[in-house]
This record gives C-alpha cells, sequence and structure tokens, in this order.
C-alpha cells in the first residue's frame, strides 16, 4: 500500500483561459478500486494524462508507483497477440536479444551485462510469463488460441480484454483505466466487472453505473466546484450526493428566510434609536444622558443584528456550489397516421457470403421502444443499418413505412469536424434549437467557439444526441447512444423518455438504461 498525493494542483490549457483544476487537493490509496465520475468536459482525460506527466502544471504529484493507460498503443498490429503481451508487460523482447548477444560475446563485461538482465528478466516473471499470460486471459473468459493470432484480427471487444490483462500482469504500476466498456456486450461487461472486483490498484473513468456498482470501493468525483474523494460504489455516492444536495437546498431556503427577517429587524431596531434619539431634543438636560443611552443601546441592538444578518449571507455563498444544474430535455415529435412503422419477418442479414444473424422477427409500432440486444458481432448495427437503407445483404422482409420520418444516432463520432454553426445547416437543423440542446447537456458556450473535433467524447456524442432531439421525427433509431455520455446526463435522457414515450428501435449495452425504457426486447443470437 501506497499513497497518491495531490496538493494545491492547479492546470488549464494553452488556449484556454479558465483553469481546468485550481488549487486541487486529495490524496488516494493505490490498493483502492477507484471509480471516477464527472459531467463531459470537465477534465476526466486530463487529470489522467496529469498522472502520466504528459502536461505541465502547478502544485505537486507524489507517489512510488507507475501508472499505465488503457487503452494503449499497439504500433504493429500484424505481431501476434503473446509478443505483444509480453512487450506490454515488461521488455522481454530486447532482454532476451540482448542477453543471447551477451552470450555469444563471452568476455567478463558482457558477462556481467547478462547477469544484470539476468536479474531483471526474472524479476518480472520471464520464465513464467507466457503461462501467467494464458491463465491471466482465461480470467477474461478469452480462449488461449488468440495468443497465436495476429492483434488486427481481434475484435474490439477482444483487444480491451486483452490490453487489461497485459497491465494487470505489470509489477508496481497502478492502472488508468479510461472506458473499457464502450466496446462490450453485456456479458462482456459481466466478465470485466468480475475481474476486476478480484483487482486492486486502479483509477475507472466509466458513465456505467450497474458496472461501477459492481467493481468499486472507491469513487472519485469532479464536482462543478471541487474534487472529492469518498468511500463506496456509485450507488453509496449517489445517495450521498443527493443528501448533501438537498441539505443545502434546505439550508440555503432557511438562510435565505433569516436574511429577509433579520434585515427586517435591523430596520426596526436602527428606527426605533433614530425616535429615541430624536426625543433628546427639547428635553431636561438630566434627562437626555438617559434617553442617549437608550438610543446607544438600540443602536448596538441594530448593529449586532445586522452583523448576525451578513454571516448568514456569508454562509449562504457556501452552499449550492455543487449542485448540478439538470434542465429538462424536449423532444420533436411528429406523429404518424399508420400503427405499423417498420416489420421485420424471418429476416436474416449477411456479411459477404457469411451469414450474421437470421430468424429476425419484430413489429415496431407507434409508442414502442424496443431494445435490441446481443453480443458483438451478433448483427444489431447491422440490422438499424439496413432498414436506414444501407446496402446489406438480407434474405426474408422487412418494411418500412412509406413517408416515415427517421431520426438516427450512429455509434461513430469520427467524421465530427468544423464549426456546429455548419453542422447544423449541412443537418438541416435550427441553429438556435440545437444549441439550446446542447446547452441543456451542459455544454459551457464557449465550447461554441471551438472545432467540433476537439471536443471530448462525450461532447461528441451529445451532439449527436442533440440532433436528434432537435430534428422532427415519427422514430428514433439510436445505436448505443449512451457510450462516453456522463451519468447525470444518462439520467436527462432516461427522464426525456420516459416523458415523452417516442417510438424507439435501439441498441445499448448500459443495462439501467435498457431496463427502465425498453418495452420489448430483441434478443439476437
Amino acid at each position: 500500500m501506497s499513497l497518491i498525493s495531490v496538493n494545491d494542483l492547479t492546470f488549464c490549457y494553452d488556449t484556454h483561459s479558465d483553469a481546468i483544476f485550481e488549487h486541487v487537493s486529495f490524496q488516494i490509496d493505490t490498493d483502492w478500486k477507484l471509480g471516477f465520475i464527472g459531467r463531459n468536459g470537465r477534465g476526466k482525460t486530463t487529470f489522467l494524462r496529469l498522472l502520466q506527466g504528459q502536461y505541465e502544471y502547478r502544485g505537486s504529484i507524489t507517489t512510488s508507483v507507475s501508472f499505465d493507460y488503457f487503452p494503449f498503443e499497439i504500433e504493429d498490429e500484424s505481431l501476434c497477440v503473446m509478443e505483444i503481451m509480453k512487450n506490454a508487460i515488461a521488455p522481454f523482447t530486447q532482454w532476451e536479444k540482448e542477453m543471447e548477444d551477451c552470450i555469444k560475446k563471452r568476455d567478463m563485461d558482457s558477462m556481467e551485462e547478462y547477469g544484470r538482465i539476468f536479474e531483471l528478466y526474472q524479476a518480472h516473471d520471464g520464465y513464467m510469463i507466457e503461462n501467467m499470460i494464458e491463465k491471466e486471459i482465461s480470467k477474461l473468459h478469452v480462449d488461449s488460441s488468440v495468443l497465436t493470432r495476429a492483434y488486427a484480427t481481434l475484435s474490439f471487444g477482444e483487444r480491451t480484454k486483452i490490453m487489461l490483462a497485459a497491465l494487470f500482469l505489470k509489477k508496481n504500476n497502478f492502472l488508468l483505466i479510461d472506458e473499457p466498456t464502450n466496446h462490450l456486450d453485456l456479458e462482456g461487461r459481466q466478465t470485466l466487472a468480475e475481474y476486476l472486483r478480484l483487482k486492486n490498484g486502479f483509477l475507472l473513468v466509466s458513465h456505467d453505473r450497474s458496472f461501477l456498482d459492481e467493481c468499486i470501493d472507491h469513487v472519485i468525483s469532479i464536482n462543478r466546484a471541487d474534487i472529492e474523494v469518498m468511500k463506496g460504489n456509485y450507488s453509496v455516492w449517489r445517495q450521498n450526493r443527493e443528501r448533501q444536495d438537498q441539505y443545502e437546498l434546505d439550508q440555503n431556503e432557511q438562510l435565505k428566510k433569516d436574511i429577509t427577517n433579520l434585515t427586517q429587524a435591523a430596520k426596526r431596531a436602527a428606527g426605533w434609536s433614530d425616535q429615541v434619539e430624536a426625543t433628546k431634543i427639547g428635553t431636561h438636560a438630566a434627562d437626555r444622558g438617559a434617553i442617549g443611552h437608550k438610543a446607544a443601546k438600540m443602536m448596538k441592538r441594530a448593529k449586532s443584528i445586522e452583523n448576525r444578518r451578513l454571516a448568514a449571507a456569508e454562509e449562504k455563498k457556501g452552499l449550492l456550489k455543487n449542485i448540478e444544474q439538470v434542465d429538462t430535455l424536449k423532444m420533436n415529435l411528429i406523429s404518424f397516421p399508420g400503427k405499423k412503422l417498420i416489420e421485420a419477418e424471418d429476416l436474416s442479414l449477411f456479411y459477404g457470403p457469411q451469414k450474421i444473424v437470421s430468424g429476425i422477427n419484430f413489429i415496431l409500432r407507434m409508442g414502442a421502444r424496443i431494445a435490441i440486444c446481443g453480443k458483438n458481432g451478433s448483427g444489431k448495427t447491422s440490422l438499424l443499418k439496413l432498414l436506414l437503407g444501407d446496402d446489406i445483404a438480407y434474405t426474408g422482409r422487412f418494411s418500412v413505412a412509406q413517408g416515415l420520418r427517421i431520426s438516427y444516432i450512429s455509434q461513430d463520432t469520427s467524421q465530427l469536424t468544423g464549426r456546429l454553426e455548419d453542422y447544423a445547416v449541412s443537418n438541416g437543423l435550427d441553429e438556435s434549437i440545437f444549441k439550446t440542446v446542447l446547452r441543456q447537456l451542459d455544454f459551457n458556450r464557449s465550447q461554441f467557439e471551438k472545432d467540433t473535433s476537439e471536443f471530448s467524447a462525450g461532447q461528441k456524442k451529445k451532439v449527436l444526441l442533440a440532433k436528434s432531439l432537435a430534428e422532427a421525427a415519427n422514430v428514433f433509431l439510436w445505436d448505443e447512444p449512451l457510450n462516453y455520455i456522463d451519468v447525470l446526463s444518462r439520467i436527462q435522457i432516461e427522464e426525456l423518455i420516459l416523458k415523452y414515450r417516442p417510438t424507439m428501435l435501439f441498441i445499448e449495452h448500459d443495462r439501467i438504461f435498457t431496463d427502465k425504457i425498453a418495452t420489448e426486447i430483441i434478443q439476437l443470437p
């Protein structure tokens, strides 16, 4: 066990005037399973980069461990998985070559160098590492046959598991795990949660509430005004946050009443003092001293009341700084005369000559919200693309009602580039409405001046969400709309859908979202 100490950390980008972090201090234990929570654009990924020493900053970050980041770059994807994993853990290939060269030379200096490298190789379990790798990936339900395959042939889900297994086999490191679930289906997320539950020493950025609940024991949250560290999983953090927010709201209301009452009392006391002082005029000299004394007492009381009012006002300033302002969203729904909007009967999908999935049957009626569930590669996205008119090979029958207006959210945000104004024009959106929705999704006005390519992954996804909410549609086809989206925005979108009850066909691996939203489920084999 050791500590990571952050003291008086201040950081801002050269291109920004506002500080991302300002005089931040806290400590975390390297044995903790930490969940990292915060709204999109608050600085989670920036903080991970600061820990890795990628940016200059004021203050200090001290620790005795090294940091490793997921996902890491793979320079040559043609290499076999075993070689990539070994060299991610330690430079085994380099050490093996250097030891071989030393043996060939056989002089005294070479033998000394051989001994030094041999100690390193042995200290990093070099002679057992392949067995350790095989055992580690089995915990993630990855078959050992992948170890002989080229890395390029792996699915995104397999790559996620391979990278994490390699990083957890490294010694004396603390893992910075950035959004590992985005390429995992429900089963893959459950497997990864079970795996992480057995590990220690990581900081996990994720917005999947059920996933966080299953595998973390502490939370670090970037709030509006500070950074908070507490013991517990996401649900415990959320309950504490709601209790604290409600307490501050109640305190704020009480202090507002107190300030109003004290202001009125101070005015009355000051008025009484003036009235008493005025009675001195024309009064016998013997009585003016007593009247003056009484007036002074009344003024002292007025000043005391005013001091209490100022203290209450100062106390009020310390409240509500971390309460998140979550606006109510709207949807631009258009009614449709027909009841059956989309229908599929005995539908099979193909990728080239290979059948992806078969036996798809459903009817999407007005007001239904159908979740398409299944493992990665089971054809979920291909089904949506077929319904949108893409050239997907199929057999069977499907129909989309004539004149149906569909709003689509893609998994992919890589096409986003340029200014928001241009994006609105190219998609036929009302710019004012579009930007209003973004503001309601916690976009700062300063973001509107940036190129969309500079946005965080979560902010890019919010652009696609805002487009879908701003455009008029009969039905919404959403393909993993919540990837990278922060927890509060997820709750915001859930509440929106439950209020407006749109017709939807969607793919989403957030179990809580699907359980709340779906009226039907299509389970693809």
